[in-house]
């Protein structure tokens, strides 16, 4: 039986970069495991983030994950929803509810300062207790990321992502559109309630980021997918610390492995990921390896942290997981970003990723190490990057 693995190192995809003399963070990073499996199999690049539709994480891991954005993508929320087992009725709108940081008017920080999980529990909940109703509950999730579900009433809004807006002007990134009002009053009510709490009078003595206001994104209504065993006749597992890919595996029918001490940050437990991952391949068919730290590191315009969250992830996941997949009989593995997020911008752009793959009857095109530039060069090129999965298992 063929066993498959994908590893997805967030947002690793970039441009030149002066900190690196010219070179893109998977450049300039040691990467020797990525560039063993590009130059003895092969690279290309997808496109991810169809024409016309925001590139967002949501997006472009649905694409990686072998279905069309443009049939099954109802908004970031509900597939979060998903993973934090909240149940929506099919007229429900559930919106993303990050805890960000203003400062002189300005997007300063779209994680304040990644709070901790307790903090920003406390926060919620007060918020749940002072705002929620019957109609509208906040729910908590991990560092700044939230939600907030709506019964019994409807929208048809503009929203924007905080990370893709830092230093941007807050009142040019406000909601439009019907019902902007309600969230517009709901981020400031919470900047009333939070502009003297005792967690933010602690942050400031310690030097962090204080929460400003939460931030209402990424709407939609609930989501539904096919189940990945259904099309492709494989049972599958997530290894991720990010509950959009949790909800996007649950949604799909992949059993989730939990790894202590994975963060969805630089200081992730790489090891423990890399390990969860051999293991799994025992049980499962095919294993999917999501890696947040780069794309963190990207948001926060450090090319340093980037390259070593990438050196990180080819040592400690992409290595072991190559070595176990080499003793057995049939195997295939596949590593590649969902999407470029340049340093530069701290945002994320929609351009094709390189992606490399290697393993039983993948035939070389180019035998290069594993980068953006040389997965151009190759000539394979996937336009629907959600065609990828099916030439990737089946090819």
């Amino acid at each position: 039986m063929m066993k498959y693995a994908i590893i997805v190192p967030d947002g690793a995809a970039d441009v030149p970069l002066d900190e690196f003399k010219g070179q893109t963070a998977l450049e300039a990073a040691e990467t020797p495991n990525m560039d063993r499996i590009s130059s003895e199999g092969r690279q290309g690049l997808a496109r991810t983030v169809p024409e016309g539709m925001e590139p967002g994480s949501d997006v472009a891991q649905m694409s990686l994950l072998g279905y069309d954005p443009r049939r099954y993508y109802s908004g970031r929320a509900p597939i979060e929803a998903v993973a934090r087992n909240i149940k929506l009725s099919l007229d429900d709108w559930v919106f993303r509810c990050n805890l960000i940081t203003i400062a002189d008017g300005k997007m300063e920080d779209h994680s304040a300062g990644h709070i901790s999980t307790e903090e920003a529990g406390t926060l919620i909940k007060e918020l749940d207790e002072e705002l929620g109703s019957d109609q509208m509950r906040f729910y908590t999730g991990v560092s700044y990321r939230h939600l907030l579900v709506f019964k019994g009433r409807d929208f048809d809004v503009q929203t924007n992502p905080p990370h893709d807006h830092i230093g941007t002007a807050v009142e040019k990134l406000l909601p439009r559109g019907k019902g902007a009002d309600v969230l517009i009053d709901l981020m400031a009510r919470s900047q009333q309630l939070f502009a003297d709490h005792d967690i933010n009078k602690v942050r400031s003595d310690l030097g962090e980021n204080q929460v400003s206001s939460i931030w209402l994104w990424g709407q939609g209504k609930r989501a539904q997918m096919e189940r990945f065993e259904k099309r492709f006749g494989l049972k599958g597992a997530a290894i991720t610390a990010v509950d959009l890919v949790k909800g996007l595996a649950k949604l799909i029918g992949f059993d989730l492995i939990s790894v202590p001490g994975a963060t969805g940050f630089t200081d992730t437990n790489y090891r423990g990921k890399g390990s969860a991952a051999v293991e799994a391949l025992q049980k499962y068919d095919i294993v999917f390896v999501h890696i947040e730290a780069p794309d963190e590191a990207s948001h926060g315009g450090n090319a340093q942290a980037k390259k070593e969250a990438i050196e990180q992830v080819d040592k400690h996941i992409v290595g072991p997981v190559l070595e176990a997949l080499e003793g057995r009989d049939k195997w295939r593995i596949l590593v590649m970003p969902d999407h470029p997020t340049p340093v530069a911008t701290g945002a994320h752009s929609g351009e094709p990723v390189p992606f490399a793959m290697a393993g039983t009857d993948v035939k070389g095109i180019l035998n290069t190490t594993f980068s953006e530039a040389n997965a151009a060069k190759s000539g394979f090129r996937i336009e629907n990057g959600f065609e990828l999965m099916e030439y990737f298992l089946r090819s």
